[in-house]
């Protein structure tokens, strides 16, 4: 089992959650906080495995818990649950420590499987067609040159791909996972590569098709 916590000053979010979790035999709730003070002080006592952590709460917010818990090391993997694509909180976020987002809308399979995946040590973001990513589809052929099986991804190319997916750039890229500019766009070029296409929108969408993210 593994143990979870929920985040949330929304007490209809807490339970809406839980309840959902509770369908699944894999995961056991083991506390909830009402806003970021309460968080900051239980988290170190409960010791759970995974946070579902909201963004927006009065007071201390969500990337508020994630820097403090940091500055101590006392922060478990943690997703971002928010109910807002916004996407400066969110790099914000990863950049504060989280392992990635997911919206609330989000299914019990995906979540389940977004919480073994951080609890693993993985990273994870929702892949979202933000209007950057879809303008680039626009002027796209669905009907382009890729390789059938790609080159197999490492874990960082693969977390770089899944930021790609929501249209940010290198130099957003950068900046959320905490290295130089250059070093991003040495992984995309390696993706581009691995992947047999040209350029970032047909990445995301032979990703997408073989879901990769």
């Amino acid at each position: 089992m593994i143990k979870v916590m929920l985040v949330d000053d929304q007490n209809l979010v807490r339970k809406g959650v839980q309840s959902l979790l509770e369908l699944s035999d894999k995961i056991e709730v083991i506390g909830e906080a009402v806003d970021g003070r309460d968080a900051i002080e239980k988290i170190p006592q409960i010791s759970p495995d995974v946070v579902l952590l909201d963004m927006r709460m009065p007071g201390l917010n969500g990337i508020d818990v994630l820097k403090h818990l940091s500055a101590s090391e006392q922060l478990p993997p943690t997703i971002i649950l928010t109910t807002f694509d916004d996407e400066e909180m969110v790099l914000a976020g990863i950049k504060a420590g989280a392992r990635g987002f997911l919206l609330k809308d989000v299914s019990l399979e995906v979540l389940v499987d977004a919480i073994e995946k951080v609890r693993a040590g993985q990273s994870i973001v929702k892949p979202v067609l933000t209007e950057r990513l879809l303008k680039g589809l626009e002027n796209s052929s669905p009907d382009f040159m890729s390789l059938e099986q790609p080159d197999p991804l490492t874990e960082r190319e693969t977390e770089i791909l899944r930021l790609m997916s929501g249209g940010y750039s290198n130099k957003e890229i950068a900046n959320a996972l905490n290295v130089a500019e250059g070093t991003v766009k040495n992984h995309v070029s390696n993706i581009l590569s691995k992947m047999g296409v040209r350029d970032r929108t047909r990445a995301v969408l032979k990703a997408f098709e073989l879901k990769l993210i």
